[in-house]
């Protein structure tokens, strides 16, 4: 069998692939790359490819951030502003609560009730009162300003509208527009004897905190901007920092299309890039064990099929006119051309493994079919062929691909033995689980041998005695077992014989198990 130190060191394309043709023995030579990498970095298609989704990264931080930063400040100030009112229109409900308590009760002067002296209470009020920021009042005693605090700007500037005020029987809210901005007033009349003796204006300019607030707000944004800069700035190297493993992938697939599949991604952490680098590692160990795989495969289909193409070849070669010798001859090439169909039929049936339609699944009388399986076996080769045990009972599976399995392992069992040898076939339904077996008295399969062997094209060492077949026999067991959910089991020692079990789920069964007589 031909084989290689580093099953690397040989690249053959796969078949089927342009610019080769398999088994032509052609170098394969890769396309050059139309945009090749620097020495040292990445492709320049990837680094902009990267660079690409890091921008995006920031970008969209960026917009996200701008977004609820903006919202926030729109919510500040609608939040300050309807406060502003509040505050306004609970300072102006108190300057007209005291007053009118003021009207109701007694001079502090004289000690007497104001009665209908509206003037002296005016006086009272505004010699008492400290007006807040922003606020003024306007008193109005026979339909005229009496008195009115310094402000932004004079309440008694409108004639109409202290006119208005003068006129007034009930409390007035509104909001006035001036020079200065808007302000909030209300208007209360004193009245007594259905008369009103004055009236009590207090308004409250609004521009001077609505400034303030709008410099507040401004103020938080300047801050809110300085910090997003700062942000997007560590953003922009977290992201770098994030997408290193995207470009340690990158570089690791560039080297493995370059070279070989042996280089692996460092992976540390649990989030969503460590998981992508241990997928990509998983998909780097069986590309390369089926790189591998199939090396070995080319390379010892090679060695099978040459091998009987040279016998042909030679004797087609040195064929004389002589008839007895000539007959021999085609004799000869006939068995060594029955010898390559065979290999051929069970490399295709192998290719057929993974495929859906490789089981044709039925119901089948298991005991039928273990007898059957016992009168195909003598006919194999000169040995002592015994019926050990037939499970009497239906399963649903494939009858033509168990017959392949038990036949080639009674095949096998003919290969390693001598001639009246005890070979004994059985079946038994054990624990939901149909066991067919085949054991032989033959020379055992060494430890080392035991997993080998179910091997393309694999023969055991020395200790077990060479067959004549081609190795396919027992990968073909395994991969009829493997289709039908079980697997092959094989208990043996050097020099103590074998007992090669096929053991696979029931899915559904009928009746049990009874010795054969």
């Amino acid at each position: 069998m031909a084989t290689t130190d580093d099953p690397m060191e040989v690249h053959r394309p796969p078949p089927g692939r342009p610019g080769t043709t398999a088994g032509s023995g052609a170098e394969h030579r890769p396309r050059p790359d139309p945009d090749p990498a620097p020495e040292g970095g990445l492709d320049p298609g990837w680094r902009r490819l990267v660079a690409g989704v890091r921008v995006r990264i920031l970008g969209w931080y960026m917009v996200l951030l701008f977004v609820a930063v903006a919202a926030a400040l729109l919510v500040e100030r609608s939040v300050l502003l309807r406060r502003l009112d509040e505050e306004v229109a609970a300072q102006l409900v108190q300057e007209v609560t005291e007053v009118e308590n003021l009207a109701g009760g007694r001079d502090p002067d004289t000690g007497e009730p104001f009665g209908t002296d509206v003037a002296a209470v005016f006086d009272t009020f505004v010699r008492r009162n400290v007006p807040s920021p922003g606020e003024a009042i306007l008193t109005l005693v026979d339909g005229r300003p009496y008195t009115a605090t310094p402000s932004l700007h004079p309440l008694d500037a409108d004639p109409a509208q202290v006119a208005h005020w003068a006129g007034l029987t009930d409390s007035e809210r509104g909001e006035l527009m001036t020079p200065k901005g808007p302000a909030r007033f209300v208007a209360v009349p004193l009245r007594a004897g259905g008369e009103t003796l004055g009236v009590f204006v207090v308004a409250h300019f609004l521009q001077a905190e609505r400034d303030e607030i709008d410099a507040t707000v401004r103020i938080g944004a300047t801050v809110a901007a300085t910090v997003l800069g700062l942000a997007s700035m560590l953003a922009w190297a977290v992201a770098g920092r994030l997408l290193r493993p995207v470009r340690d992938l990158t570089d690791t697939a560039r080297s493995i299309g370059e070279t070989d599949l042996s280089r692996r991604i460092e992976v540390s952490g649990k989030d969503e890039l460590a998981q992508l680098g241990r997928t990509f590692n998983h998909m780097l160990d069986r590309l390369e064990t089926a790189f591998t795989t199939q090396q070995s495969f080319l390379d010892d289909a090679g060695h099978e099929l040459r091998t009987p193409i040279t016998i042909v070849r030679g004797h087609l070669e040195l064929l004389d006119e002589d008839t007895d010798e000539r007959r021999e001859t085609v004799a000869l090439v006939l068995d060594e051309l029955d010898r390559m169909s065979r290999i051929v039929d069970d490399l295709l049936l192998l290719a057929k493994v993974e495929q859906p339609d490789f089981l044709q699944l039925e119901p089948l009388d298991l005991a039928a079919l273990t007898r059957g399986w016992h009168a195909r076996a003598r006919t194999l080769a000169d040995r002592d062929w015994q019926l050990e045990a037939v499970a009497d009972t239906e399963v649903v599976a494939d009858g033509q691909r168990l017959t392949q399995a038990v036949m080639n392992l009674a095949d096998n069992a003919a290969q390693h033995t001598t001639p009246g040898s005890t070979i004994e076939l059985g079946s038994v339904l054990l624990d939901g689980h149909l066991h067919l077996s085949v054991a032989d008295r033959g020379s055992g399969v060494a430890p080392e041998d035991r997993e080998r062997i179910f091997e393309r094209f694999a023969r055991a060492g020395s200790g077990r005695r060479r067959s004549d077949g081609a190795g396919l026999g027992l990968a073909i067991v395994s991969a009829i077992a493997k289709a039908h959910g079980g697997a092959v089991e094989l208990a043996s020692r050097p020099g103590g014989g074998s007992v090669f079990t096929v053991v696979i789920p029931v899915p559904q069964t009928r009746g049990d198990r009874w010795p054969a007589s």
